[in-house]
C-alpha cells in the first residue's frame, strides 16, 4: 500500500522529536495512535522503521532514508498549498514568530529571510522579546505563534528541537585560563552575570550550584551590548554561545569550551494547539534550514 501523508507526518515527527511520546503531543494525537500508524507503516513497506530499545524512538538506516523522502513529499505539498491564497485572493498570510535578541539575530536572521523567498504568500513578523519568559508569555497569550527559544520551556508547549549549540567561556585577552576549561575553575572567577532574579541568571545560579562553583559577579546587567564591552574592557568573563562570539567580539576575546563541552538545545516553541498553514511551513522550513551547530575539535 502507498503510505499516507498522515503516516509520513507521524514519522517525521518521531524523526524530529526523538520520541514517540513527544511525537504525539506535536501533532495532537494520542500516543498509542501513532504508534499503530507507524506500525502499520513498517508492515506495508516491510521494513523496521524505527529502533524502540529505551525510552527514546532511534531512526534504523531504513527510517533515516523513508524519512528523508517523506521531508520532501511534505515539503512538495505545502508549497503546492502555498499557491492556493496568492492566487485566490491576492492576500498574503501573517505569521508571528517570536525570538530572544540572541537567535533574532543569529538564527532567526538565516531562517527568516530564506523562508520569505521560498513562501512569498507569508509575510513573517518577527518579534523580539529581552527574556525566554516574556516569549513564552507571547505565546500563552497569544501574541506570537511559534517562538524561537532555548529549550527547555514550559512543559504545556510543544517543542521541536532544531540545533544544539556549544556554550563557552569568553573572556578578555591575557586570563591565563586553560583551554579547555574544567568546570571546576569557574569558583572563585570574576564573570559578567545577568540581573539577579531573572530567568536567564537563575538557570546560571542552579548550574554553579550543580557544579559546586560560585563565581564573583563583577557586572550584573541584561543588555547583550553590555556584555561584550564588559568583557572586552577586562572586567570579567561571559558564558555565551561559541556561534555569537565572532559576531559580537570580533577576535578581541579568547574563546574556551569547557570539559566536558556544553551544550545547549534550541528549537521551536508553539501552544498545544493546532497550528495554522504559514506556521507548519515555517516550521518544516525551518526543520530542514536551521544551521547544525558543532563543537569546536
Amino acid at each position: 500500500m502507498t503510505p499516507t501523508l498522515q503516516q509520513l507526518r507521524y514519522l517525521v515527527a518521531v524523526a524530529d522529536c526523538r520520541s514517540i511520546t513527544a511525537a504525539a503531543g506535536s501533532v495532537y494525537i494520542a500516543q498509542p495512535a501513532l504508534s499503530r500508524s507507524i506500525q502499520s507503516l513498517e508492515r506495508d513497506l516491510g521494513v523496521t522503521l524505527l529502533d524502540r530499545r529505551g525510552r527514546r524512538a532511534t531512526l534504523t538506516p531504513q527510517g533515516t532514508r523513508v524519512v528523508r523522502l517523506a521531508r520532501t513529499v511534505l515539503d512538495a505539498v505545502e508549497a503546492i498549498e502555498d499557491i492556493r491564497p496568492s492566487h485566490a485572493s491576492g492576500s498574503r498570510a501573517t505569521l508571528s514568530v517570536a525570538a530572544t535578541p540572541t537567535l533574532s539575530l543569529d538564527l532567526a536572521a538565516d531562517l527568516v529571510p530564506s523562508f520569505a523567498e521560498r513562501h512569498p504568500g507569508i509575510a513573517v513578523r518577527l518579534l523580539q522579546h529581552d527574556s525566554r519568559e516574556a516569549l513564552v508569555r507571547a505565546l500563552v497569550d497569544g501574541a506570537a505563534e511559534l517562538g524561537l527559544v532555548d529549550l527547555p520551556v514550559d512543559k504545556d508547549l510543544s517543542t521541536h528541537h532544531l540545533q544544539d549549540r556549544e556554550v563557552v567561556l569568553i573572556s578578555p585577552p591575557g586570563s591565563g585560563l586553560p583551554d579547555p576549561i574544567p568546570f571546576r575553575m569557574l569558583g572563585g572567577l570574576r564573570m559578567v552575570l545577568p540581573t539577579p532574579g531573572t530567568g536567564r541568571r537563575m538557570e546560571l545560579e542552579a548550574m554553579f550550584g550543580r557544579l559546586g562553583v560560585r563565581p564573583v559577579a563583577v557586572v550584573e546587567v541584561d543588555e547583550r551590548l553590555a556584555w561584550v564591552t564588559s568583557v572586552v574592557d577586562g572586567r570579567g568573563s561571559l558564558i555565551w554561545y561559541r556561534d555569537m562570539v565572532l559576531r559580537a567580539f570580533g577576535h578581541r576575546v579568547e574563546v574556551r569550551s569547557f570539559t566536558p563541552p556544553m551544550l545547549r538545545s534550541v528549537g521551536i516553541a508553539h501552544p498545544r494547539a493546532p497550528l495554522s498553514r504559514a506556521a507548519r511551513s515555517f516550521l518544516s522550513h525551518a526543520r530542514h534550514n536551521a544551521p547544525v551547530r558543532e563543537p569546536a575539535r
